[in-house]
C-alpha cells in the first residue's frame, strides 16, 4: 500500500459525502513530545486520557514522522505541505540580529492561505515560530486571526505575545497567573464557538512540552511518584497540555460539530532527552532525539479523528508524514 492512501481515504470521504462537504478542521501539535510518553503510546506515569481519545475514537498512525527533527522548519513543511528543504527553510531564527527576515518565505502559500480560499474561517493559536516581522506573522499567512507567541518563550510571563483582536504590537504578558497552555486551550473554546456554524481550521500549536520547564503547581502536584525534578515538570506540562485538548474536544461537542470535524494530533519532533533543551521526555525504544535524524528525532504521534467518517480505533500502519495533512 502506498504512503499516499491515508490522504487518498480521507479525500475519497470528502467527495463522498455531500453532508460534510466541509468539514471543520483542527490540527492540534505539540512541542518536543516524546515518543513514549502517551499512554496509549504506551506510557505508564502520566496518564493523558484526552489525548489518548483521539487515538482511541479515530486512527493512529503508528508510522506518522516530521520533515524536521526541530521547531521551525517542521511548522514550515506542516504549514505548507512541502518539504521545506525546497524553499530554503532549513534552521530556526539565526537569533536578535537577523529576526527581521527571518520567517517562512513569502512566495509560499499556507495550509491557512488554502483554507480562506475555500470560504473557511481560519485561527492560530500557540507558538508560531515561522516569522516576526509583520509581513511573517500568522495574520499575513492567512489566518484570519492570531493568539501566542511568534516563538520559543517562557508559559508564564511569555514573551513575544501577540492578539491579534486587540492589537499588532508584540508584548510580553506581565501576569504571574497567567500559563499559556491554559490560556490556548481558553482561546481554542471561544473560536469553535464563535465559528460552530462553519467551516473552520484551527491551527493549535501548544509551546507544551518545550523549555523553559513550567508548570503551576496543581498540575505538578498530580505526581507525586515522580520525584526527579526535570521528570516532574514535563509531566506537570504534559498533564496540562492532555487537559487543554480535553477542553477542545468538549468545545467541539458542544458546538454539536464533533461529526463534522477532523482532527489531527501529532508532535513538531521527537523527544531532547539530553540535549537541545532536554526536558525530561522518554523516546522509548526509539534511537536518537531532537535533533537526529534517527526516529528519536521524526518518529513521532500522530492521531487522526473523524467521528462518523474514520473507523474507531483503527491502526494504521503505512508511514505517513505531516506533509500529508495539507
Amino acid at each position: 500500500m502506498k504512503r499516499a492512501s491515508l490522504r487518498s481515504l480521507l479525500l475519497s470521504l470528502l467527495i463522498a459525502s455531500t453532508a460534510w462537504a466541509k468539514p471543520n478542521v483542527i490540527v492540534i501539535l505539540a512541542d518536543d513530545l516524546g515518543n513514549a510518553d502517551l499512554g496509549v503510546q504506551g506510557g505508564k506515569d502520566i496518564p493523558t486520557p484526552n489525548i489518548d481519545s483521539l487515538a482511541k475514537s479515530g486512527v493512529r498512525c503508528t508510522q506518522g514522522y516530521v520533515s524536521c527533527p526541530y521547531c521551525s522548519p517542521t511548522r514550515a513543511g506542516l504549514n505548507t505541505g512541502r518539504y521545506q528543504t525546497r524553499f530554503g527553510h532549513e534552521f530556526n531564527e539565526p537569533g536578535m540580529a537577523g529576526r527581521e527576515t527571518f520567517g517562512l518565505p513569502l512566495d509560499q502559500k499556507t495550509i491557512a492561505n488554502r483554507f480562506k480560499d475555500l470560504g473557511y474561517a481560519t485561527g492560530a493559536i500557540g507558538k508560531w515560530h515561522l516569522g516576526f516581522s509583520s509581513d511573517r506573522r500568522p495574520t499575513a499567512r492567512g489566518y484570519d486571526e492570531f493568539y501566542g507567541t511568534l516563538a520559543n518563550t517562557a508559559f508564564i510571563k511569555p514573551a513575544n505575545f501577540v492578539d491579534s483582536r486587540k492589537s499588532s504590537e508584540v508584548q510580553v504578558i506581565d501576569d504571574p497567573s497567567f500559563y499559556t497552555t491554559d490560556a490556548y486551550a481558553e482561546r481554542a473554546e471561544q473560536f469553535i464557538a464563535a465559528h460552530k456554524d462553519g467551516p473552520f481550521f484551527l491551527y493549535l500549536p501548544f509551546n507544551a512540552c518545550h523549555v523553559p520547564s513550567e508548570a503551576p503547581q496543581k498540575y505538578r502536584d498530580r505526581f507525586p511518584g515522580i520525584t526527579e525534578e526535570r521528570r516532574n515538570l514535563y509531566a506537570g506540562m504534559l498533564s496540562a497540555m492532555d487537559d487543554a485538548v480535553g477542553r477542545v474536544l468538549k468545545a467541539v461537542r458542544d458546538a454539536g460539530q464533533e461529526e463534522n470535524t477532523l482532527i489531527v494530533f501529532l508532535s513538531d519532533n521527537g523527544g531532547p532527552m539530553t540535549k537541545m533543551g532536554f526536558n525530561g521526555s522518554n523516546n522509548g525504544v526509539l534511537r536518537g532525539q531532537k535533533g537526529d535524524t534517527w526516529d528519536g528525532g521524526i518518529h513521532i504521534p500522530f492521531f487522526v479523528q473523524w467521528k462518523g467518517q474514520l473507523p474507531a480505533g483503527k491502526v494504521y500502519e503505512q508511514p505517513v508524514i505531516s506533509l500529508d495533512i495539507l
